[in-house]
């Protein structure tokens, strides 16, 4: 039984689109520059777009506004040296203010802070792939480990959770999810990590010990990218929708697919930062 939930029409679709996907990224990762720059970019709009969506801001003020901070913040990440961001923020901010206010009553609050919210949480953390990979000569090796903290995870809980999944993480938010299949996925994060640390490490320059420490991470990562999983899927249920968007067969929208790298490119980024300051 378990065997034919693996091998079922749906599993295979999403094992045969997320292979493209990752070859994509991989071929991204590698060149890197302006390639990963605009690629980011490009699903950042895509995500922001499907998230305002399912808001119904999408084709409004609000939305226009939100894609226009949004190219704003990829063009102060990619000519300055980010000591704007505080500003745009709240620049961000009031610009939002200004519409609530000078439109109203049009928009309610809550399609007013979805306007700042889908900014904040679709492209600038996930701008976060691109300041990994730039941040030093490791950035082509440390890249993936947001892939591993969130994909890896992901697939590691869900062959966990499918073969002996009993105990529910979160029944009403996402009953197919298991405490079994969290365990799971946080252990080959944790493992896959590691034997990736191995695997690469005499190529490092800033970081010591990358087995102990890429599997340090594979586990913090693990944990937070459920957070990120879960977030979405609140929205969702919120909304009432069960994808954001059809874009990558067997996944859904770009949201949908990037919900936990999200979460976890921002965390890889500052644990490099901080581990490489030593």
């Amino acid at each position: 039984m378990a065997l034919d939930k693996l091998m079922n029409k749906s599993f295979l679709t999403r094992t045969i689109s997320g292979i493209f996907l990752v070859v994509i990224i991989a071929v991204t990762a590698i060149v890197g520059g302006d390639l990963l720059y605009g690629v980011v970019f490009a699903i950042s709009l895509i995500g922001l777009f499907e998230l305002y969506r399912v808001a119904d801001i999408h084709k409004t003020p609000l939305g226009i506004i939100g894609y226009i901070g949004a190219a704003i913040y990829f063009l102060l990440l990619r000519f300055t040296d980010n000591n704007y961001f505080e500003v745009f923020g709240v620049g961000f901010l009031i610009a939002v203010m200004a519409v609530y206010v000078f439109t109203f009553p049009k928009y309610s609050a809550e399609k007013i802070m979805m306007s700042y919210f889908g900014v904040m949480y679709v492209p600038v953390l996930m701008s976060y792939m691109y300041r990994v990979r730039n941040y030093n000569d490791d950035g082509i090796y440390t890249f993936w480990l947001i892939f591993i903290c969130s994909w890896v995870c992901d697939t590691c809980a869900y062959l966990t959770g499918v073969t002996c999944g009993k105990h529910k993480m979160a029944p009403v938010l996402s009953p197919k999810k298991s405490i079994e299949g969290a365990v799971g996925g946080v252990i080959g994060a944790a493992l896959i990590g590691a034997i990736y640390g191995l695997a690469v490490g005499d190529k490092l320059s800033g970081i010591d010990n990358a087995p102990v420490l890429f599997g340090i991470i594979g586990a913090a990562g693990g944990l937070i990218s459920m957070i990120g999983d879960l977030c979405a899927s609140a929205i969702k249920r919120n909304y009432e929708i069960k994808d954001y968007g059809n874009l990558i067969p067997g996944h859904g929208g770009i949201m949908d697919r990037f919900d936990s790298v999200i979460i976890t490119a921002p965390l890889i980024y500052y644990l490099i930062v901080y581990f490489g300051r030593f």
